[in-house]
């Protein structure tokens, strides 16, 4: 509006002055439209972080020229800038590689700025991908030159790197430059050149080699009022960022990190992250949690995730819509996105609606987070249940160290300020706007962080979400203004848009399938109770009707029970060895040591603590809401114990007058009860009884318990009182069911 008053009153003027200025109109009218033109503001540009690790070969040329490529033909169509940044990283690399690369780099493409970001120290030839580069960035301790490690590079390198230079695509090198980083023993001088008269006189600053200096003095007769040796011969020729930058020569600017590098040039925060795709149309999957975070969504997730990379996938999508769940479950799911950044695959987090609690964790976990603009994210403080009315209450800070230090390496890893993220699940956090002093960056800090960091930030006004011990919680626009978020997305298409994903590409997330479904079911407290009484049902009734089929029914319950648990996230080989230790110990007890019970006890000890152990996360629990859950397991683990002792009673009563299973088990010839059902405990010692009064040899020592051979047959025995050796006679005395008395002869 004020542009326009400006033009209305020119216009005014113009006509009041018509006749003595008209000459000056079309000016005038031009000086408006220039106005106007640069009022309007200019499209953001895009860029594309790209890591040059180590060695250089056709695959990292080939990468660089792809995405290069594609972005300046994305910034051409959307008529903005392009910027290619490359961080170029020590190593070895063949002369005729990084020429190729160098090649590539150093072409006119319309609308992409290539930029070299040299973190640390960089030698060798590698050095000349960055020479390559429009702009050349360093860190102010990083140092960069020394091209032929300590010697003269061969004659028709150092051509190539000093016509590379004079192509004059960076104003910031100069020949003399190119000379100095490729051979030890040249000397180069920097000079002041002063030119014209005062006060129009004007000086320039440039780099010279010794003949040069001297043509300028003597011949030229320049006027060269300071200059000053920047590179001594048969010193390696290497700069660091803050001497070049002070000098103003080699560098364009210094920066700290990755995100000084973006606000130089105006980059969006995911452009700092790498596209693991290199250019190509991305292989993408899409995974939904929009549940309660807990152990068996847990499991659901991480399955897909493991399934995705195996099918190569490099761009995950998280489309979260959760109010969150357990810490720890939603913890191990960021942890385990987080760590896919290693695996070279991109992590997506994309909110419609909301992501509270865990889910908010869960989301910090990815590389880039888009949020509808209304959509919510934060409210991640912990509650734990209390009392014994089962009231919930904020964790003291005090215990919430793992949970801080763990937020706090989501929120560095992804480049977010930590402090927020903090400020997410701890209500007393205050969080500043904070300005660095040097860079104009803009940060956001807590007051200890500030006071950590000396003087190099500028302390702001505080946000205003974190006062008076709220737990930070903002909509997708506040995400993007505090440095969470990108910019919002209204729906799919525009987040598919933002991503660059082709239209053919199905953005469908992954469904459960049968497998999953059955997880699910299978982890249904009711469910698993059930898998238990009737794995030790089997069990019995297989150890009164050894047909091998109620064994093998038990099996299958209890191989259920762990699978559901183990792929739900409650189990692991803990349980399981326990569970097989506990099975090997009441083996032993049964048909090795009878009657010695210490195997025996001690078998179901470890079968039950196996059992309680993958009903839960924890191994011992460490909150009250640990012990809730503890209780809870040894309750309905109690409960499946008393089910199985009624069922067995019931079983015992009337199983062997039922219909197909009173033939199960015979009673041994010669019984009183002959040719009935032999299930009843009051008809199994008839087949025993025919041993009183017989002799035979002890096979093993008793003591009490052991074997003994009695008419040919093999027999568990127990003594009577004393130990008896080995290969003693003995005789039997009683004969109860299958416990047979002995004594020695």
């Amino acid at each position: 509006m004020e542009q326009m008053c400006i033009d209305r009153e020119r216009c005014r003027r113009a006509a009041w002055l018509f006749g003595a200025f008209a000459a000056f109109l079309p000016v005038s009218a031009a000086l408006g439209q220039a106005d106007v033109a640069q009022a309007k503001p200019q499209a953001a540009a895009i860029g594309q972080f790209i890591t040059l690790d180590g060695t250089i070969d056709d695959a990292a040329i080939g990468r660089v020229k792809r995405m290069g490529l594609a972005l300046q033909n994305r910034a051409q169509q959307e008529g903005r800038k392009g910027v290619l940044v490359l961080e170029i990283t020590k190593g070895t690399s063949q002369f005729h590689n990084v020429q190729g690369l160098a090649n590539f780099l150093s072409k006119d493409l319309p609308g992409l700025r290539k930029v070299a970001w040299i973190p640390q120290d960089v030698s060798g030839n590698n050095v000349v991908a960055a020479l390559a580069c429009n702009d050349i960035v360093m860190h102010p301790d990083a140092a960069l030159g020394n091209i032929g490690l300590g010697k003269s590079l061969d004659p028709d390198e150092q051509n190539f790197v000093v016509n590379l230079v004079n192509r004059r695509h960076n104003n910031k090198l100069s020949s003399a430059l190119a000379m100095g980083m490729t051979d030890p023993q040249v000397e180069v001088i920097q000079v002041q050149i002063q030119s014209g008269e005062p006060p129009n006189d004007a000086t320039e600053t440039r780099l010279v080699l010794p003949d040069e200096f001297e043509r300028l003095q003597r011949v030229e007769r320049v006027a060269i009022p300071q200059h000053e040796t920047v590179k001594n011969p048969g010193r390696a020729g290497t700069f660091t960022g803050s001497q070049a930058a002070h000098g103003g020569y080699l560098v364009s600017a210094v920066a700290q990190d990755k995100s000084d590098v973006a606000e130089l040039y105006g980059l969006p925060r995911q452009a700092m992250r790498e596209d693991p795709a290199g250019g190509d149309a991305p292989v993408v999957r899409v995974i939904r949690i929009d549940d309660m975070i807990e152990p068996i969504l847990q499991g659901f997730v991480v399955r897909h995730i493991e399934q995705a990379v195996a099918e190569g996938a490099n761009l995950i999508i998280f489309e979260i819509d959760s109010p969150g769940g357990f810490a720890h479950s939603s913890q191990e799911i960021a942890n385990t996105i987080a760590d896919l950044d290693s695996q070279e695959v991109r992590t997506v987090a994309y909110v419609p609606k909301m992501a509270y609690s865990g889910a908010a964790i869960v989301a910090l976990g990815c590389d880039e987070i888009y949020l509808h603009p209304d959509a919510k994210i934060g409210d991640a403080g912990a509650i734990h249940e209390v009392g014994p009315e089962g009231k919930f209450q904020w964790v003291p800070e005090k215990l919430l160290g793992p949970l801080k230090e763990n937020l706090q390496d989501l929120a560095r890893k992804n480049n977010r300020p930590e402090a927020l993220a903090l400020a997410m699940t701890i209500k007393e956090t205050e969080v500043f706007q904070v300005k660095h002093r040097d860079t104009g960056r803009v940060w956001y800090m807590t007051e200890d962080e500030i006071h950590a960091k000396g003087d190099e930030w500028i302390k702001g006004a505080i946000v205003p979400e974190t006062r008076n011990d709220q737990l930070l919680t903002i909509n997708g626009e506040r995400a993007e203004e505090l440095l969470i978020a990108e910019a919002p997305v209204a729906d799919q298409e525009e987040l598919r848009e933002r991503l660059s994903i082709p239209p053919e590409v199905s953005l469908q997330a992954v469904g459960r399938t049968w497998v999953d479904s059955l997880v699910f079911i299978l982890n249904e407290p009711g469910v698993k109770l059930l898998l238990i009484v009737l794995g030790i049902i089997g069990v019995y009734i297989e150890l009164h009707v050894p047909s091998g089929l109620f064994g093998i029914g038990a099996g299958v319950c209890f191989a259920l029970f762990f699978w559901a648990s183990y792929l739900g996230g409650t189990a692991g080989w803990l349980e399981v060895v326990l569970f097989l230790c506990g099975i090997i110990c009441i083996g032993i007890e049964l048909f090795v040591i009878p009657g010695l019970t210490v195997f025996g006890v001690s078998g179901g000890l470890l079968m039950i603590a196996s059992l309680i152990l993958a009903s839960q996360t924890f191994v011992i629990p460490q909150s009250s809401m640990d012990y809730k859950i503890l209780e809870r397991s040894v309750i309905s683990l109690a409960g499946a114990i008393v089910g199985v002792v009624v069922i067995a009673a019931v079983l015992n009563r009337f199983l062997p007058k039922m219909p197909l299973f009173d033939q199960l088990v015979l009673t041994p010839p010669g019984a009183e009860n002959a040719g009935q059902p032999q299930l009843a405990p009051d008809l199994v010692g008839a087949g025993t009884a025919r041993l009183v009064g017989r002799t035979g040899v002890a096979t093993t020592v008793l003591r009490p318990a052991g074997k003994a051979k009695i008419d040919d047959e093999f027999i568990d025995v127990v003594s009577d009182g004393p130990y008896i050796d080995a290969g003693s006679e003995i005789e039997v005395v009683s004969a109860e069911g299958n416990y047979i008395i002995v004594r020695r002869v």
